[in-house]
C-alpha cells in the first residue's frame, strides 16, 4: 500500500500529511489555530509505530496537562493496536518516572512522595518559625519554585529572582530539610532530572536509547527548565518533533518563554519547519481579523490561517454608553437566539459581575467558569460579614466570620467565650464583646477594642455618605483593602479588585441603614435557585481560561485601552513591547474560540474596581481590517452634536499616520477628533485646520 493510500493518511491535508511523514531531523509544527494539530502528532505516533518500526517503548509523548495526556493516549490506541506501552505524560510526571527508575544515581530515594504547595510550604514554614510574616514565607516559596522553574541550585545565581543575601541560605536550609525528609516538591521533578542527566553521562546515555522519540505538545507553553530538559533528552539518535503556536503563547505569569518554540530552529540545528494554515474552526472574516491582529507582533514565526468554512458573517463591533449597557446588550442577544453555543469572555474576572447580575435578573443560565461567582468569593464574602454588622447586629455568622479578619488575636477559643455573654447581651454580637472585655488576654483585647471602634466609627459615618462610599471607608479602615492587597502581591490573585467591584455593585444606592440592608438583600437574592443543562448555558470566562475551546458565537466585553489590552499608557509613554504583545495574543486566542459569530463590545465608561473612568477603544480594534467589521456607535449623544467624524472610523493624518476615532464632539463651533493612532500613541485633530481624512473600505 503506498503512503498516500494509508488509512491514518486518509483525510490529512498537504501539510499535516507532510508533519506525518517527515524524519531525520528535528520537526517544529507551527499550528495555527484550529488546524488539527492534536490530530497530527497523534498520527506521527501512529504511524511511526505502525510502519517506521518505532518500538512503543521509545516513544514519550509530553504534554502539559493530565487531561490532554490522557486525550492524546484514548486517540492513539484508537488509532493501531501497537500502542501499548507508548508513554504520554505532563513534563512533571514524565520526569517522575526517570527519576524513579534512574534517580538513585544522585541519591535521591526512588521511593519519594511528592510535597504539593501546601505540604512544601508549611515544610519551609516550620523552618523559619517565626523569623518571617505569613506573606514574606509566602514570597520566599514563590521565589524557591520560580529558581526551581530556571534549574538554579542554593549555590547558582540566585541573585537573579531575590537579591536578598539571605536567600541562598534560606533555599540552601530548604533544600536540606526536604533531602531529609526523603521526598521531593513539585519543582524538583524537572530541576533534578536535569541535574541527573547533565551528571551522570550514563544516565543520559541510557535515557536517550530508551526514549528515543520524542514528542512535545503545546510547545508554546514550555519554561527555561522545560527547555533544558528537552536539551538533555535529545541525543545523535533522536527523533525530536515538537508542536505549538506561537502566536498563542498567553502563559508568561506561570513562567512560560516564547523565545523557547522562536528560537526551537536555533537551538536544535537542522530544523524542519511546517506550518498548519489550514483552519478547520473559523470563518474567513474571524481569522483575517485575528490574523491582521497578531500581525502587529514582532516576535513571532508568522503564518497565514485559511478558512475551510467560508467568509461567514462581519465581526460586530458594537460601542456602547457604559458595562452595564454592554451586559444588557448580550442579554438581548442571548434572547434573539439563546439555542446557539455562547462564550462571553472578559479580560478579568471581577469583569463578570455586571453579567452575574443582569443573567440572573432576566433569569439567563449562564455558567462561571475558572472562578466562583462573585458573591462567593472569600473577600466578597468576607466584606458583606461586616457590612452585615451594621444593619443587623445580631448576626452572629457574620461576626464569626470578620471578627478575626483580618487578624486581631481573636481565636476560635477566645471566640467562643466572647459568645458566652450572648445571653446577657441579649443576642447583640457587639455588645457581647464589650461585656468580654475585661475577660480578654491582652492581645486580644487590643484587637477586641479595635474592632470596637471601627465599629462605632462607620456607624457613625452610615447616614452622612452614599452606600458606595460607605463600603469603601468599611474596607479601608477595617483592614481588608490592605490585608488582601498583600495576598495579591503574594500569590498573584486579584481579590483587591474585587472588593473594589464590590463598591462599584453599590454605585446606585444611596446612604442609610435601609439602603445597605436593601443592597445586602440584594447580593443573597442575585444567586440563581436552579440549574440549567451546561449546554444551554451561556458561558462567562476569561481569556486565559478559553485556551483549548470553541464556540459558535464569541462575545469578547470590556475592548478598551486599560482593560483589554490591561496595560495602562499615555500618549507620551511607549508601552512594554513584550507585555502589549502578550496582552495582543490573548487577544488574539479570544478571536480565534468563534466558529461562526464574533462580536466586540467598547465601552465610553466603565465602571471598574470601585470607579468609573472614561475609556478609549482598545488599540487592537484599530488594528482590524475595516472591512470585516460591521460598526454600531449605541452611545448617547447630544442632540446638537453634528459631527463628520464618527467613533469607530477609520483615519489618516499626513504627518501621525493612519488611526481609529475614538471620540468626535464640537468644541467652540470646531469639531475636535480624538484618534487613536496605530503606533499606540492618542491625539486630538481640529479637521478644519489639518489634513485628517477618512479612509474608506480599508
Amino acid at each position: 500500500m503506498s503512503d498516500t493510500n494509508h488509512p491514518l493518511l486518509a483525510n490529512l491535508n498537504d501539510a499535516q500529511r507532510e508533519a506525518v511523514l517527515h524524519t531525520g531531523s528535528p520537526l517544529l509544527i507551527l499550528a495555527g489555530a484550529g488546524s488539527g494539530k492534536t490530530r497530527v502528532i497523534t498520527t506521527r505516533i501512529a504511524w511511526a509505530l505502525e510502519t517506521l518500526g518505532t518500538r512503543p517503548q521509545s516513544v514519550a509523548a509530553v504534554t502539559f496537562t493530565n487531561k490532554a495526556a490522557r486525550e492524546m493516549e484514548e486517540r492513539i490506541t484508537s488509532m493501531t493496536d501497537k500502542a501499548l506501552g507508548v508513554t504520554v505524560r505532563t513534563f512533571h510526571s514524565f520526569c517522575a518516572l526517570l527519576l524513579r527508575m534512574y534517580g538513585s544515581a544522585c541519591g535521591i530515594n526512588t521511593s519519594f512522595l511528592i510535597y504539593d504547595e501546601t505540604d512544601a510550604m508549611t515544610l519551609l514554614k516550620n523552618l523559619l518559625k517565626q523569623q518571617y510574616a505569613k506573606n514574606e514565607i509566602k514570597q520566599l516559596f514563590e521565589d524557591i519554585m520560580r529558581a526551581k522553574d530556571l534549574c538554579i541550585a542554593p549555590d547558582g545565581d540566585v541573585e537573579r529572582i531575590n537579591r536578598n543575601p539571605a536567600f541562598a541560605e534560606i533555599y540552601r536550609q530548604y533544600e536540606e530539610r526536604l533531602a531529609a525528609t526523603g521526598n521531593l516538591d513539585f519543582g524538583d521533578l524537572i530541576m533534578k532530572t536535569v541535574f541527573l542527566l547533565r551528571e551522570h553521562s550514563d544516565v543520559r546515555a541510557a535515557v536517550q536509547m530508551r526514549f528515543s522519540t520524542i514528542l512535545v505538545d503545546e510547545y508554546q507553553d514550555s519554561n527555561a527548565a522545560q527547555f533544558i530538559l528537552l536539551k538533555e533528552l535529545y541525543g545523535p539518535g533522536t527523533s525530536l518533533s515538537v508542536v505549538g503556536d506561537d502566536d498563542q503563547s498567553i502563559y508568561s505569569f506561570r513562567g512560560a518563554e516564547i523565545s523557547n518554540i522562536l528560537t526551537f530552529h536555533e537551538s536544535f540545528p537542522n530544523t524542519r519547519v511546517i506550518r498548519l494554515e489550514q483552519n478547520y474552526r473559523s470563518t474567513g472574516r474571524i481569522l483575517a481579523a485575528a490574523s491582521a491582529v497578531v500581525s502587529h507582533n514582532q516576535g513571532r514565526l508568522g503564518k497565514t490561517l485559511l478558512s475551510t468554512r467560508g467568509e461567514g458573517n462581519k465581526i460586530s463591533l458594537r460601542f456602547v454608553k457604559d458595562n452595564e449597557t454592554e451586559a444588557l446588550q448580550c442579554a438581548k442577544l442571548y434572547d434573539e437566539n439563546p439555542d446557539m453555543e455562547t462564550a462571553i469572555i472578559y479580560r478579568v474576572n471581577s469583569q463578570s459581575r455586571s453579567f452575574e447580575e443582569v443573567f440572573t435578573r432576566f433569569s439567563i443560565p449562564f455558567l462561571l467558569v475558572g472562578a466562583l461567582r462573585f458573591y462567593e468569593r472569600a473577600e466578597v464574602k468576607d466584606a458583606i460579614a461586616l457590612l452585615s454588622l451594621f444593619v443587623n447586629p445580631k448576626d452572629e455568622i457574620a461576626f464569626r466570620r470578620i471578627i478575626n479578619t483580618p487578624v486581631r488575636g481573636i481565636g476560635e477559643k477566645t471566640l467562643a467565650s466572647i459568645l458566652e455573654y450572648l445571653p446577657e447581651a441579649k443576642g447583640d454580637v457587639l455588645e457581647s464583646l464589650r461585656l468580654s472585655l475585661d475577660s480578654l488576654s491582652k492581645r486580644a483585647r487590643s484587637g477586641a477594642q479595635v474592632f470596637l471602634a471601627l465599629y462605632q466609627d462607620l456607624a457613625g459615618q452610615m447616614d452622612l455618605t452614599t452606600t458606595s462610599m460607605f463600603i469603601h471607608e468599611a474596607m479601608f479602615k477595617s483592614g481588608l483593602y490592605d490585608f488582601y492587597r498583600g495576598q495579591d502581591k503574594a500569590e498573584g490573585t486579584a481579590k483587591y479588585q474585587n472588593l473594589e467591584e464590590l463598591v462599584s455593585a453599590a454605585q446606585a444606592f444611596p446612604g442609610g441603614k435601609d439602603a445597605l440592608a436593601t443592597f445586602l438583600e440584594g447580593t443573597t437574592l442575585r444567586a440563581p435557585e436552579y440549574e440549567e443543562p451546561a449546554g444551554k448555558r451561556v458561558m462567562l470566562i476569561t481569556a486565559h481560561n478559553t485556551k483549548g475551546l470553541e464556540f459558535d458565537r464569541v462575545i469578547i466585553t470590556g475592548c478598551e485601552d486599560g482593560v483589554f489590552p490591561m496595560i495602562r499608557t499615555n500618549m507620551w509613554e511607549e508601552p512594554d513591547r513584550e507585555a502589549m504583545e502578550e496582552e495582543r495574543r490573548l487577544f488574539y486566542v479570544a478571536m480565534t474560540r468563534a466558529r461562526e459569530q464574533l462580536i466586540l463590545f467598547s465601552a465610553r465608561r466603565r465602571l471598574l474596581f470601585g470607579r468609573w473612568s472614561d475609556s478609549s477603544p482598545s488599540r487592537f480594534l484599530a488594528e482590524i481590517p475595516q472591512e470585516t467589521l460591521d460598526i454600531k456607535d449605541n452611545t448617547s449623544k447630544p442632540e446638537s452634536m453634528d459631527t463628520r467624524f464618527q467613533r469607530g472610523d477609520r483615519v489618516f493624518h499626513d504627518d501621525f499616520g493612519y488611526g481609529f476615532v475614538v471620540e468626535s464632539s464640537i468644541k467652540e463651533g470646531n469639531e475636535a477628533v480624538k484618534v487613536r493612532l496605530d503606533s499606540g500613541r492618542t491625539a486630538v485633530f481640529i479637521p478644519e485646520y489639518t489634513s485628517l481624512m477618512k479612509v474608506e473600505g480599508e
